[in-house]
């Protein structure tokens, strides 16, 4: 399993729109706040290798600390059978007391490996992330992070069992497929 976190602003990602020419559209955004919505996500390889899978918890106003970390990786032990091999990288809310304890109490189901370094293109969740910021969200300004936290439910309830659009993040990334997913 492959495990990420990424956040996202009340401000809108400006890209291209398709409107007319001289005509920019006006993206009318609320100022001056803080608000925001982080999002943990796990995409996972199903044990017979022919499945790939998608949960994700979104905080409004909130961030991931290793606590929130290792609650959301506590979910993924109960709702997934057998040793389950979590693939990160080095951030700080991957570390510390709450994810040892996890280990501990996961009685060897639980191994965890840390991606190199400064290596994004090996996580298929940077993937996903670019694709829900740029693609499905850009030129999008909530008015509040509870209609921003809809409209990321909006476009991740979906992904979840399209199994063609998941094996498209792995192919961006470097992380090569297993055979019985090729096709």
């Amino acid at each position: 399993m492959w495990l990420d976190e990424s956040g996202l602003l009340m401000a809108p990602l400006v890209r291209r729109s398709w409107a007319p020419k001289g005509h920019a559209p006006v993206l009318a955004q609320k100022a001056g706040h803080r608000e925001k919505v982080s999002v943990a996500g796990a995409l996972w390889l199903a044990p017979s290798w022919d499945r790939l899978g998608l949960a994700y918890q979104a905080l409004v106003n909130g961030y991931f600390n290793n606590e929130a970390v290792a609650e959301f990786l506590g979910m993924a032990l109960q709702g997934l059978a057998g040793v389950l091999i979590v693939i990160w990288d080095g951030g700080t809310m991957h570390k510390g007391e709450p994810i040892r304890d996890l280990v501990a109490a996961s009685a060897g189901r639980l191994c965890l490996e840390m991606l190199p370094p400064h290596a994004p293109e090996l996580m298929p969740l940077e993937q996903v992330w670019t694709w829900l910021k740029y693609d499905r969200l850009c030129n999008f300004a909530p008015a509040n992070a509870p209609a921003l936290n809809e409209a990321i439910r909006r476009e991740l309830d979906p992904l979840q069992p399209d199994q063609e659009r998941l094996r498209s993040f792995f192919h961006a990334s470097s992380v090569p497929l297993p055979r019985t997913l090729l096709f």
